[in-house]
């Protein structure tokens, strides 16, 4: 079982809601990732902002991390710029995951924001705006560049030679986490994957799910081999 966050938003800013449901919170959940833990024999666990992650310890042997809203700057010491939205309550949601998975050694896959928020959770930080790299205007698997991995790692035995990969952020990672190592990265030398030193945690920026033949991604493959691991280990 994969915990899953999504989003929220109010009904007013989904098209063709009826006017009397404007004010009804919605969650929602990006089907794509879901679909990815599926393919690879687990099953996603949608989690709720409203949800305690350590009253469901023992519920869930994984985390994926999905994209979505910039985190608060706040959580490493900037201030946000004009514009740029976040959800406070997902950061307290997935911060509280992940303090769980580090108490308890739980394998965390990031995609995205869930890289970014890794990160930051690790006491790294963010560049807050980096526009060239927010291709929102093209399909979502458009292949925008390519990612070199470093020989040795996680990612460079799942991935085995460098891909082509889509970019749909406008946020990149400024100081790497001490606890992370950098595993991949783009042309322009911008942070493409991550992994802890101290624990089953790997990240990337681009988004997997999304790609052509997505749902077999070899990241969501790890996670849930991962996850049944410490399933058997519990």
């Amino acid at each position: 079982m994969i915990a899953l966050p999504g989003r929220r938003k109010r009904g007013a800013h989904i098209a063709d809601f009826p006017d009397s449901l404007s004010g009804v919170d919605l969650d929602l959940y990006f089907a794509d990732y879901a679909r990815g833990v599926l393919h690879a024999g687990g099953l996603a666990l949608h989690l709720p902002f409203d949800a305690d992650p350590a009253e469901y310890r023992g519920v869930f042997d994984g985390v994926l991390l999905p994209g979505g809203a910039d985190v608060d700057p706040a959580h490493y010491g900037a201030d946000p710029l004009d514009g740029h939205p976040n959800e406070p309550e997902r950061d307290e949601l997935e911060l509280a995951l992940l303090a769980l998975a580090d108490a308890d050694d739980l394998p965390v896959a990031g995609i995205c924001r869930g890289l970014q928020l890794l990160n930051v959770h690790g006491g790294g930080t963010l560049h807050q705006d980096v526009p060239e790299h927010a291709h929102f205007d093209k399909a979502p698997n458009t292949t925008i560049h390519h990612v070199e991995f470093t020989e040795g790692s996680v990612c460079a035995r799942l991935y085995g030679r460098p891909i082509e990969v889509n970019s749909l952020h406008h946020q990149t990672i400024d100081r790497v986490a001490p606890r992370f190592t950098v595993t991949a990265r783009s042309e322009d030398g911008t942070v493409e994957a991550i992994e802890a030193t101290d624990r089953p945690w790997i990240a990337v920026q681009w988004h997997p799910e999304m790609m052509d033949d997505g749902h077999d991604d070899p990241l969501f493959a790890w996670l849930v081999a991962a996850a049944a691991e410490r399933r058997r280990r519990r």
